[in-house]
């Protein structure tokens, strides 16, 4: 598949394509339902309804997200996204509860299945579209460091698995003429995407309580203080956390006593700019101490 420029890749464009598809596959979905009456085809199609949902959701928090800071969020409003993320969890979550709910009655009163040669083709074809979409977030996520974008793609891969298994799951129906695998099957696709939906709450949970960075990323902030730790230079008390596309680090330098304010301020503007440039999207924040000078945290009485 050709890779788009940058500038097609846009939260905002994807997000909107994410709304087109899933009107497209709400359609496709809900025709191969009512052709079948398979409840497992119904729980595919009640999915494509939380995509819709999400994805409107989600395009009106990117937008509020990429505002410039103000007087009244002077750090911006970032965490946005993670509001998108957790509101497509719930709503997977309330999802799986439907389908749990449809398919257990179905199971106690099985029903004989019809159409499902068209069925089937049609929740292929909206599984192929949802796929080809979920690729390209993935990589524009990536670019644009983007949890929504990201929650949004993992939810149409979820929803692809779910189409193959639904389309397995019927399969397996008119090999053998048991009816009530359709229910089981609609069953086993609501337990998938209910875990996709707690570990997308979960994940904006971490972010709204300002998690640290990654592990990779600690790592090359470390190293790129390092180019500059030498016997007169040291740092500590490395603190950071993330907030949607942004990244902030704040820490300590400690340097000779006798050096001029000047001379300081331009040793921190050198390693501020060399983080940013090793980091993308980092926002540096460097205190000057003297060598002889410790910070105390958690005294008692900040907690009061």
């Amino acid at each position: 598949m050709p890779v788009l420029p940058r500038r097609f890749l846009t939260p905002q464009r994807l997000l909107w394509a994410s709304v087109g598809a899933a009107v497209i596959t709400i359609t496709l979905k809900t025709l191969a339902w009512y052709i079948t009456d398979s409840v497992g085809l119904l729980s595919d199609a009640m999915e494509s309804f939380v995509n819709l949902a999400s994805a409107i959701f989600a395009l009106v928090m990117v937008t509020i997200a990429q505002r410039p800071a103000d007087a009244e969020h002077p750090y911006g409003h970032h965490k946005a996204e993670y509001f998108s993320s957790g509101f497509e969890g719930v709503l997977i979550v309330g999802a799986a509860a439907g389908i749990i709910w449809a398919a257990a009655h179905r199971l106690a009163n099985p029903q004989p299945l019809n159409s499902l040669g068209w069925g089937l083709a049609l929740s292929v074809g909206s599984s192929i579209i949802n796929g080809v979409l979920a690729r390209a977030m993935f990589a524009a996520s990536v670019v644009h460091r983007s949890i929504a974008l990201e929650a949004d793609a993992k939810h149409l891969v979820t929803d692809v698995w779910t189409s193959i298994g639904v389309v397995l799951g019927i399969g397996l129906v008119l090999l053998t003429g048991w009816l009530w695998l359709d229910s089981v099957v609609a069953i086993g696709v609501a337990l998938n995407i209910l875990r996709e939906g707690s570990h997308l709450v979960w994940r904006s949970s971490q972010g709204l309580m300002d998690e640290a960075l990654e592990p990779e990323v600690l790592a090359q902030i470390q190293a790129t203080l390092h180019e500059f730790d030498h016997r007169t230079i040291r740092f500590d008390h490395v603190s950071s956390r993330r907030s949607g596309q942004r990244r902030f680090v704040d820490l300590h330098m400690h340097m000779p006593a006798s050096w001029s304010l000047g001379r300081a301020a331009a040793l921190r503007t050198s390693v501020e700019q060399a983080l940013m440039s090793a980091v993308p999207g980092l926002r540096a924040s460097i205190q000057l101490l003297p060598s002889d000078v410790e910070a105390h945290f958690d005294d008692p009485r900040d907690l009061i």
